[in-house]
């Protein structure tokens, strides 16, 4: 893409303070297709429609310039600095291009002419001379002079105001130490418009707060110091002080409306207005910072039914999810079952005699008790607690199977079990893992038997 800096002239017909205008633009040509795509910056406040001038398409050369071909196109061969172009009768004067333009044009072996500057330009278009009214500086005083003494209208204060100051804001960050039921800390961005003197306050809203979001808490108006309330405004005959900007500073209070409000920073385009334009310095003010608003939310009972892990998922979601397992301690440990033979631990004499074996499944780490009964014992036997998870009162934590040792005490369902003994596929699954269970190691057992010999001397 080869880019060019080019402008035309304008002329003004209609303006008696100017005969043309000389308007940049920027000529791009694109080498794939031979289009050509033309755009004029923008001047912020010129009043006059920029932006695309011409939409990217193959230009046509104009009649004057056709040769042998009955229609001609523009090539890159045609554009160079210091040359004209005519693109649909506007002729544009091309002043310059960028590097890469310069490099193409010399692999070609063609040498641009350096880049030639703007011609003078003694009509300044700006934004005062869009108004009809206005006049050039040096004629200013006589024509406000001669209207004055015609009994015409006065200056327009405030249009020059706004031609002075439009889009120059000062912006201030405010706290305002709500102290009602529901109150609190609330934060502002106060706006001031140098343009109208008028105010604007949007608050900062916090995501979660509580609070209903509303845009503004006080739309563009101008801030009196001290309003007056009264059923008829407009036969009010007190003067209203309004706030101007050296009345705002950083560790001040601004009163809105009733409300005190502590003005605690600004940012950097208003620190340096206040400093070029009224000498002052405005300072940050640190803020308390208040302690964290942590709400704790208690974890309900469990009702009893279902897990613990099934009942939390309604707690902390709306749409409970099924509780996740450990599948690979499922698929690995499901085939190990732990049994012991215990007794019931209780204070009635009845209670001595019965006996059950308590079934602890590795894979999912469920308990089952089952009582064993004998014939016209008086006792129907079978399923005394169902398959499930219990927990240790002592600890809090669900039983793991190295809690299950002979001779140890486990609370199940509000009973008391000892374990008395176990079958001999517990006795080798325990030798076999004796990392899980220390108590079942040969070489523990033999270092607590050989213990005691260490006193006596060897013979």
């Amino acid at each position: 893409m080869l880019k060019f800096n080019a402008y035309f002239q304008e002329p003004v017909v209609e303006d008696p303070n100017e005969n043309y205008r000389l308007r940049q633009c920027i000529v791009f040509y694109y080498l794939e297709d031979d289009t050509m795509h033309i755009i004029e910056p923008r001047v912020e406040n010129s009043g006059i429609p920029q932006g695309i001038f011409l939409k990217r398409h193959i230009v046509p050369k104009p009649p004057g310039q056709i040769t042998d071909k009955p229609t001609e196109n523009y090539s890159w061969k045609d554009l160079s600095v210091g040359g004209d172009l005519n693109v649909y009768r506007r002729v544009f004067r091309i002043t310059d291009c960028d590097e890469f333009t310069r490099q193409f044009y010399a692999t070609q072996g063609i040498t641009l002419a350096p880049a030639e500057g703007l011609p003078s330009n003694p009509f300044v278009h700006t934004r005062a001379m869009i108004n009809m009214k206005q006049v050039p500086p040096d004629q200013a005083e006589i024509k406000e002079y001669m209207e004055v003494q015609l009994k015409g209208g006065r200056p327009n204060k405030n249009l020059k105001s706004f031609l002075d100051n439009d889009r120059r804001v000062l912006s201030f960050a405010v706290l305002w130490e709500d102290r009602s039921y529901d109150g609190g800390d609330k934060y502002f961005r106060f706006n001031y418009f140098l343009s109208d003197n008028t105010v604007e306050i949007k608050e900062i809203n916090k995501p979660n707060s509580g609070y209903y979001p509303f845009p503004k808490l006080l739309k563009r108006q101008k801030l009196a110091k001290t309003p007056i309330l009264t059923h008829c405004p407009g036969m009010n005959m007190k003067e209203v002080q309004y706030y101007e900007p050296q009345d705002i500073k950083c560790g001040d209070h601004v009163t809105i409306w009733g409300r005190p409000c502590l003005i605690y920073d600004a940012d950097d385009f208003t620190k340096q207005w206040y400093k070029a334009c009224l000498d002052m310095d405005q300072c940050s003010v640190t803020l308390k910072t208040s302690p964290p608003n942590v709400l704790y939310q208690p974890v309900p009972a469990h009702t009893g039914y279902g897990t613990e892990e099934d009942a939390m998922g309604s707690v902390v979601a709306l749409q409970p999810k099924p509780p996740k397992y450990d599948m690979k301690k499922m698929f690995k440990q499901d085939m190990h079952i732990l049994r012991f033979n215990s007794r019931l631990v209780s204070t009635e004499p009845d209670d001595e005699s019965r006996t059950f074996i308590i079934s602890y499944y590795c894979g999912n780490d469920t308990v089952h008790v089952y009582e064993v009964c004998d014939k016209n014992s008086g006792r129907i036997g079978g399923p005394f607690i169902q398959r499930q998870k219990q927990k240790n009162p002592v600890t809090g934590q669900y039983y793991r199977e190295c809690d299950f040792l002979i001779g140890r005490t486990v609370y199940l369902s509000g009973f008391k079990f000892m374990l008395v003994s176990m079958d001999e596929y517990t006795a080798k699954y325990m030798e076999d893992n004796f990392d899980v269970f220390p108590e079942a190691s040969l070489k523990a057992i033999m270092a607590k038997l050989t213990a005691p010999a260490k006193n006596f001397p060897t013979l």
